[in-house]
């Protein structure tokens, strides 16, 4: 469907008292006329916790599927898809006024890009926010940056993957997210920026919820030898395809 910005929530049980907060912040986004989204929110499992919390609006698309963790629930959601750009949103974190809007402009001005970010702030129980030093400038970001700024700052990128922006046939030659237990996202990040250039936006777009349920709080994720198999493949892949010609995009329309 053309104008139209697909976003897609992976979402469990535990987290789905949460999708009423990113639904408002959906629908505070204002985008140039003749634009609108589509939500596709895709519960990883099949149980009856979480379609109460899905809400009741034409644009939202709700499915369900056998479990198997976040990165299979988005690329499941990816057949639903509409639009010609897709948008991550976890189910527990809120995008900020404006945040559509910019990450469009990224890439329509810029079609040279495939994907964009923007700054993040971590949500904390209390109300407040918190963010951190490191975040480069506003921006094109060059192929390879954002894979060596990872590996040479004990595996943390400069950019955050919940706020990934991504051209939806560029989503799909990469195969949508990495087939790991947890740093989907960030292995789809690296992939996108070894084969393209992407785009950096200072102003804060997310709102990044830090809460005792969320899947990086739990002791697993940070198991030292699943944390290592992960990163490894991870760097792998990008250097693979960082070793070919690289992704040029093409207005098919």
């Amino acid at each position: 469907m053309p104008n139209t910005i697909t976003v897609i929530t992976a979402v469990h049980a535990p987290g789905a008292a949460h999708l009423p907060d990113a639904h408002k912040s959906l629908c505070e986004q204002e985008l140039p006329d003749g634009w609108d989204w589509q939500w596709i929110v895709q519960e990883d499992g099949e149980t009856d916790a979480v379609r109460p919390y899905v809400p009741d609006d034409a644009r939202v698309s709700f499915g369900q599927g056998r479990a198997g963790r976040a990165a299979m629930a988005r690329t499941m959601g990816l057949s639903r898809a509409e639009g010609a750009y897709i948008k991550v949103l976890d189910a527990d974190d809120m995008l900020t006024p404006g945040a559509l809007a910019r990450d469009l402009r990224a890439l329509t001005d810029h079609p040279d890009l495939g994907w964009a970010t923007s700054r993040a702030l971590d949500l904390l129980p209390d109300g407040s926010t918190a963010g951190f030093e490191g975040d480069p400038p506003q921006g094109p970001i060059a192929r390879g940056a954002v894979l060596e700024f990872w590996r040479a700052n004990d595996h943390r990128a400069q950019v955050h993957p919940a706020t990934l922006f991504v051209r939806r046939d560029l989503l799909l030659a990469l195969g949508g997210w990495m087939a790991l237990p947890a740093s989907e996202d960030t292995g789809l990040l690296m992939a996108l920026n070894a084969v393209s250039r992407g785009w950096f936006t200072a102003e804060t777009g997310l709102l990044y919820r830090k809460w005792p349920g969320q899947v990086t709080s739990q002791s697993a994720h940070t198991d030292a030898a699943e944390r290592a198999a992960r990163f490894a493949v991870v760097e792998a892949r990008a250097r693979v395809l960082a070793a070919m010609d690289g992704w040029r995009y093409e207005d098919t329309r």
